[in-house]
């Protein structure tokens, strides 16, 4: 069954929510799960790629960009703006300001709203895609 999370941050700062959103990666990876982190864009991809070597000193996350090329290890982390191969669809963790639409082989789909006005109004308007298509979702108020 479909669980949808929403962790919603105090902060504003872009590069707050993209360290918390490392550190959900992490805890996916921790976890044995090997997620896909959909992007805006290329920048946005890179930007987080380069982030996941550095956020944290003595982690370690596989991962590797996805640009329409299957990884040859499938116990990685993928990062892209397109839509995630069908092994990576189980947990999505959405940085986009898209709302995902075929959630049809995901079990857990994570968005990452901040207090900056425009993203929490991007952050509202996912909560009503997904309330719109009679999904539950769980809301998480971070101090972070």
């Amino acid at each position: 069954m479909l669980k949808i999370s929403f962790y919603i941050l105090s902060s504003t700062e872009e590069r707050q929510r993209s360290f918390f959103c490392c550190k959900l990666v992490e805890k996916a990876y921790r976890e044995g799960y090997f997620c896909y982190l959909l992007t805006d864009s290329d920048n946005q991809s890179r930007m987080l790629d380069s982030l996941l070597w550095t956020f944290r000193a003595n982690s370690f996350i596989p991962h590797e960009m996805y640009l329409g090329q299957l990884p040859t290890v499938k116990n990685t982390i993928l990062i892209g703006s397109l839509s995630p191969p069908n092994a990576w669809k189980k947990l999505i963790i959405n940085f986009s300001r898209q709302p995902l639409d075929d959630l049809t082989k995901t079990q857990r789909l994570l968005e990452i709203v901040d207090n900056h006005p425009q993203r929490k109004q991007i952050g509202k308007s996912h909560y009503r895609h997904y309330q719109q298509q009679g999904l539950k979702m769980t809301i998480f108020h971070l101090s972070y």
